[in-house]
């Protein structure tokens, strides 16, 4: 294994577990926070949640599962290129969605607006609740108790007053202080993962074309040169050779305007990252591209009126579910009914937990068995 840098997070200079806990045996802290991470139930539950299309749409696309896998494979190939923890930067990548509702974003729009009077709904917060509160998998503390750099890189955003009461995890977004490389580069590898990505699924689903991404610099000059070197190529090979080539150029121009940014920087110590500005960053060239291609998706794609149906459809049920459970909370499992008694705030956050940990066909399900009257529902 590469020698770590003196910057990179390492079990010397962690801040540690919440509860203290015997060293592990045979791995490190951070390889013990990744196989937490993926031993839980809310890891197990990402197989059924939408990343863009929801999940009964098809086999193919994929679903926050496979997105974080794809996000922590390209996080430990950037750190492992710059001397920095892979184990952690891998860690966060498997964590960072396990808050996310069921139907992506337009399932967390719709909770947010649920939970507008009690808070707010936001997936980052609430994946840091999943690892710390809501996994009841250890006899002596509830959640994960993973290490503070873990915890630290899954709350990628986040409000000065969410911030005020989240302790020392809070702390460095009101004192404008910068989480540690390993984070930033988790947060790097998940827009390159989901960015890139979607283009794929997108053209499989038929609502966008080649023809229409070849308006988008970053997709074109790879799509160029796919073709001219494969002219016989069939065009589903001609997406995966594009795809391809658009992350190893987005990766290579991270590490290498990283790498710059690190080295003008002169750092010493992992406090000099915190002090520093963030420094895991694409070139100015790259990030005008990305920018390109993340505004075609979100017109072509993300509101493509068949996207947009299926996210009405998935908003409704959030609201519904969200609705009569508050109104009547002896419907909820028998698990949450006595959280839920406490008071209309607890209640708001108790039924926002078991709306926020469903897959998207158990949403689905769940929506049938409440309001349909038909037998099968029952």
């Amino acid at each position: 294994m590469t020698e770590l840098a003196p910057y990179a997070v390492s079990e010397v200079n962690s801040r540690g577990r919440r509860f203290s806990e015997a060293s592990p045996s045979g791995r490190s802290e951070f390889q013990r926070d990744r196989d937490r991470i993926i031993h839980s139930g809310a890891f197990r539950r990402l197989e059924y949640k939408t990343q863009v299309f929801v999940n009964h749409e098809g086999d193919l696309f994929r679903t926050r599962l496979t997105h974080s896998i794809e996000v922590a494979q390209i996080a430990r190939s950037i750190a492992r290129r710059l001397n920095l923890n892979e184990d952690l930067a891998e860690a966060i990548s498997l964590a960072h969605d396990l808050g996310h509702t069921p139907f992506g974003h337009a399932g967390q729009d719709a909770l947010n607006g649920c939970m507008k009077a009690y808070g707010g709904f936001e997936h980052n917060l609430q994946s840091v609740r999943v690892v710390d509160i809501l996994e009841e998998r250890y006899a002596t503390f509830d959640g994960l108790n993973l290490c503070f750099e873990t915890r630290e890189g899954i709350l990628k955003h986040c409000s000065p007053q969410h911030a005020a009461q989240m302790g020392e995890l809070g702390e460095r977004f009101l004192a404008d202080r910068r989480p540690s490389l390993e984070a930033q580069i988790a947060n790097l590898a998940d827009e390159i993962a989901y960015n890139n990505h979607d283009v794929d699924d997108g053209l499989r689903s038929g609502l966008i074309t080649l023809e229409q991404l070849s308006a988008v610099p970053l997709v074109n000059e790879h799509l160029c040169e796919v073709r001219q070197a494969y002219p016989e190529i069939n065009e589903r090979r001609v997406v995966h050779e594009t795809v391809r080539r658009m992350i190893n150029t987005l990766v290579t121009d991270l590490i290498r305007q990283s790498g710059a940014n690190i080295a003008a920087q002169n750092l010493s110590t992992l406090e000099d990252v915190r002090r520093a500005p963030a420094l895991i960053a694409f070139s100015d060239e790259l990030n005008a591209k990305q920018r390109e291609l993340k505004k075609f998706l979100h017109t072509h794609l993300y509101r493509h009126y068949r996207v947009m149906r299926m996210s009405a459809k998935a908003q409704r049920i959030i609201r519904d579910l969200f609705g009569v459970f508050m109104e009547d909370s002896r419907l909820l499992p028998t698990q949450f009914q006595t959280a839920a008694a406490k008071d209309e705030a607890s209640r708001a956050r108790v039924v926002a937990d078991y709306i926020a940990g469903m897959t998207d066909r158990y949403a689905i399900r769940e929506h049938k068995r409440i309001f349909s009257v038909e037998e099968d529902a029952i």
